[in-house]
């Protein structure tokens, strides 16, 4: 079934040029081991800077894969990932599948399937006790049955006994370790599933109830950067909801659990609260939950800027605004909100609230609270409510005022493009964009001229900004003009070359040949595969205007001005022949 998708080609596009040629010296240097394919999945382990777990599967007619290294968690086809798809490469040579262009591997589970079909019983068991003696996961699952297998109140005391062991950690856990703790916490949660049904849901409710705790508690030490242990937690959540649903424990005793768990649980990855379990609770419950809700919150004064963050606090008031919401009364929800005015957003959300529920004044009147209490640290959310408000009510030249107050404060392109929608939308935009542009040249120019102790000196001017601006206006002169005027983002210069291309190629010329060099400079062979890619566009142009031996010519001259940096040179002469014509 992989045959369309691992081929070199594919592998290559996914990595690209830099991890593919890496993953390939793995693979060479026989750094994979352990590849197994099982017909739909090919897995594998990859020795690197540790060793590394890959496995590979048709995902919907595409590649899928998975690596425990630290770029694939980003999202990225790693070299591992692409060690272990030649590795298969090679095996299918090997076994002579590639050749003929169909899978003639066995399947190697139903071999296994077919030989214990012919085993006795007492062959079987022996066979499973033995791996069981090598594999702990599999003497905890096979423990675990035997115990609910004898019945008892044994069966508890055995699930949690597996449950401190899965969940036992010795210092810290990083992120490399953190995939075996996940492997053998799963396998005791899907003993748990097992849990649940009529006979032993309510087992299963504090079972779960107690792995969550455990795993809450362990998670503080451990580094969960896949989300793999996250992610097991919220089963365990899913089927403590399940199990709630199918005992129905007494209401007034499980608001009392669901309130404790929801106010002291570290990380509050599955949710405790009433609406959750609105249904299992039923009218007693929620009455229940609310009374020990309400009961802390009297406890609870008004926070003020200077306090400290306090996560109980917090918990009791997510509790309180998830009641509030869940009641529909707006007056309740925003009486809770009003107790902690510490930042200018929570005015908005107020205003929002009363926004949504179709009172416009009450709106204005807490944004424009807000921005009296923080009139020097206001959050630009809370102006651009205000800025929206005072639009629909004609009143422009606040709105106007408002907006120019955030582009002073930050002279940016995203405060620049807010104010040309405002003044646009006013029909002002025209003397509003020079007043706007001319602020620009002089943040740029009082930039450059600024100096401190570190840098004693004026600066050449940075005109990065005033190159993104004509980008995203599209004046490609002013663009042009701007990036000569002084030095320049590299990102902007080769944008603004990709803009040129189609109707000023010398222009683009001028600035890839200018980019090229200092991204070279940066002397990593990230950079050297961007700048190569460059060059292929430098390439291009050349090759259309007919300047074939100008481009040969530009090729030895970066050879030999970069002649001590060998990957570089490496990935030049990869470029092919037209340098020579």
């Amino acid at each position: 079934m992989f045959d369309k998708l691992i081929t070199n080609k594919t592998l290559e596009k996914m990595a690209g040029a830099t991890a593919f040629q890496r993953g390939e010296q793995y693979f060479v240097a026989g750094l994979v081991g352990q590849l197994r394919n099982t017909g739909n999945k090919v897995s594998a382990r990859v020795e690197g800077t540790e060793t590394y777990r890959v496995e590979l599967w048709d995902d919907n007619g595409s590649l899928g894969y998975d690596c425990t290294c630290p770029r694939a968690a980003d999202g990225y086809f790693c070299k591992h990932c692409v060690a272990v798809g030649l590795a298969w490469l090679s095996e299918q040579r090997e076994s002579g599948d590639a050749v003929s262009g169909k899978n003639q591997r066995r399947d190697p589970w139903r071999d296994i399937r077919e030989y214990l079909d012919t085993q006795a019983p007492e062959v079987l068991v022996k066979l499973l006790l033995d791996t069981a003696e090598r594999d702990e996961r599999l003497y905890q699952s096979l423990l675990l049955k035997a115990e609910r297998a004898a019945g008892g109140t044994d069966v508890v005391k055995a699930f949690r006994r597996a449950i401190d062991h899965a969940t036992r950690i010795h210092g810290f856990v990083d992120w490399r370790e953190s995939g075996d703790f996940a492997a053998n916490l799963d396998q005791v949660v899907e003993s748990l599933a097992e849990l649940l049904t009529p006979d032993s849901a309510a087992m299963l409710i504090e079972l779960a109830e107690y792995a969550i705790e455990r795993v809450e508690k362990a998670m503080e030490q451990i580094d969960d950067s896949n989300g793999e242990v996250g992610s097991i937690v919220e089963t365990l959540g899913d089927l403590h909801i399940s199990a709630c649903e199918l005992a129905k424990p007494d209401p007034q005793a499980l608001a009392e659990r669901l309130f404790r768990l929801e106010t002291t649980s570290p990380f509050g990855i599955c949710s405790f609260d009433a609406a959750t379990y609105s249904d299992t609770l039923g009218v007693e419950g929620l009455r229940r939950y609310r009374e020990l809700a309400e009961a802390e919150w009297a406890k609870i004064k008004p926070r003020h800027s200077n306090d400290a963050y306090d996560a109980y606090r917090s918990h009791i008031t997510s509790i309180m605004e998830s009641l509030a919401r869940a009641s529909g009364d707006v007056e309740d929800l925003v009486a809770i909100k009003s107790r902690d005015l510490s930042l200018p957003y929570h005015y908005l959300a107020i205003a929002e609230i009363w926004a949504k529920a179709g009172q416009d004044d009450k709106a204005l009147d807490w944004a424009e609270r807000g921005l009296q209490a923080f009139p020097k640290a206001t959050d630009n959310r809370l102006r651009d409510f205000l800025v929206a408000a005072y639009l629909q009510r004609k009143r422009n030249d606040e709105a106007l005022q408002l907006t120019w107050v955030q582009f002073e404060e930050r002279v940016s392109l995203e405060q620049y493009k807010k104010l040309h929608t405002v003044a646009g939308q006013l029909g002002v935009w025209p003397g509003q964009r020079e007043r706007a542009l001319a602020l620009v040249a002089e943040a740029i120019a009082g930039e450059a001229a600024f100096t401190t102790r570190w840098k004693p000196k004026p600066s050449i001017p940075d005109y990065s900004l005033r190159v993104e601006i004509a980008l995203w206006e599209d004046d490609l002169d002013a663009a042009w003009a701007a990036a000569h005027a002084g030095v320049c983002n590299q990102g902007l210069l080769i944008a603004l070359a990709g803009k040129l291309e189609p109707t000023r190629a010398d222009d683009a010329l001028t600035l890839y040949k200018r980019v090229i060099p200092l991204i070279v400079d940066q002397t990593n062979n990230t950079a050297y595969a961007d700048a190569v890619k460059l060059i292929r566009k430098v390439d291009g142009i050349m090759n259309a205007q007919k300047r074939n031996r100008e481009f040969g010519d530009y090729l030895a001259d970066l050879r030999v001005r970069f002649k001590l940096k060998r990957n570089f040179i490496k990935l030049l002469d990869g470029l092919g022949g037209r340098q020579s014509m």
